[in-house]
């Protein structure tokens, strides 16, 4: 893959990946801005609200959200490759599956 080629593919992912971000932002948000989703409810059904522990937070996130970046990935033909161990970063990579199949990992 020549400069010129590289640049078109990380220009039309970069525009993929906007138009997923506003799409998402709807997924997590309601209508007035405010998380869609409030707290836990435990087996006993005590409701919990979601505390602002940055660790909560992204957890919650994570979980949420993770079956629309699988869906994303999908949608452009791309496929997701995670972290082999929790505190490695980045915690997910975008590989193209036609770069898969030729053995190059450029995203």
């Amino acid at each position: 893959m020549d400069l010129k080629e590289k640049i078109e593919y990380k220009t039309e992912f970069k525009k993929e990946l906007d138009k997923f971000a506003d799409r998402l932002e709807k997924y997590v948000s309601t209508d007035n801005g405010d998380w869609s989703i409030k707290g836990f409810i435990d087996v006993y059904k005590n409701i919990y609200t979601i505390s602002s522990d940055t660790k909560i937070v992204s957890k919650i996130l994570e979980i949420h959200i993770f079956p629309q970046i699988l869906h994303f990935a999908e949608s452009i033909d791309f496929k997701i490759i995670l972290a082999e161990k929790q505190n490695w970063y980045p915690d997910l990579t975008f590989v193209r599956k036609k770069m898969m199949r030729s053995n190059l990992l450029l995203i």
